[in-house]
């Protein structure tokens, strides 16, 4: 049995997400509050293995470093943003706009995503390309639920008016590798609460 556990992170409040089944544990978006993370680890009792990144935007990858220093576990990433890591302008952090933060410098992550199914620590999931946040943009398919990053909301999608960003892939990105899983699947976003897929077919504004 696998579950997942979120936990709303920095001055963003993304969604760091701690999935784990009878004896490990991976770490998807830690963005921030890498001390109160490994207290949730340690609570939940499980040993990490991997660090999984729906995309590199520093919001979402704040606390990779502390987490992989402390654990030695792998980070994956999209090779498309796989220099965004240790790049402050393209993870956002060395932006004007961000001047209270220092610029997040991450090494390079261990693995690069192909689109297709891993097993890790026991937990099987397959990657789903949703580009259109930005260009390296996935998602993470369980069996019984899908984590979708910054691509969609409850309620909304993600921004295209960052570096990347498009609207029109973003909107195809939802409406051909998300709303075509199962109504029921839940769906946890980078932002905000959960929802349902077919919640967001039948109410999201975008496309209704």
């Amino acid at each position: 049995m696998i579950q997942i556990e979120g936990f709303v992170t920095g001055i963003a409040q993304e969604n760091c997400y701690l999935i784990h089944n009878e004896q490990n544990l991976l770490i998807v978006d830690p963005g921030s509050e890498g001390d109160r993370l490994v207290q949730e680890i340690k609570r939940i009792g499980k040993t990490p293995r991997a660090i999984l990144l729906t995309h590199t935007h520093y919001d979402h990858i704040g606390a990779v470093e502390q987490l992989r220093n402390k654990y030695g576990v792998p980070v994956y990433v999209s090779p498309l943003e796989q220099k965004w890591l240790g790049d402050p302008i393209l993870n956002l952090s060395g932006l004007g706009r961000h001047d209270n933060m220092p610029d997040l410098i991450v090494q390079p992550a261990e693995y690069e995503f192909e689109m297709k199914e891993y097993t890790i620590g026991g937990m099987t999931f397959e990657v789903i390309p949703t580009p259109g946040h930005s260009i390296g943009s996935v998602s993470f398919l369980f069996d019984d639920f899908v984590v979708v990053g910054d691509a969609l909301f409850k309620g909304s999608i993600g921004r295209s008016d960052l570096y990347t960003g498009d609207m029109q892939q973003l909107l195809y990105s939802i409406k051909n590798y998300l709303f075509t899983l199962p109504r029921e699947l839940p769906a946890y976003p980078g932002h905000g609460d959960a929802t349902t897929i077919g919640h967001e077919v039948d109410t999201n504004p975008f496309f209704n």
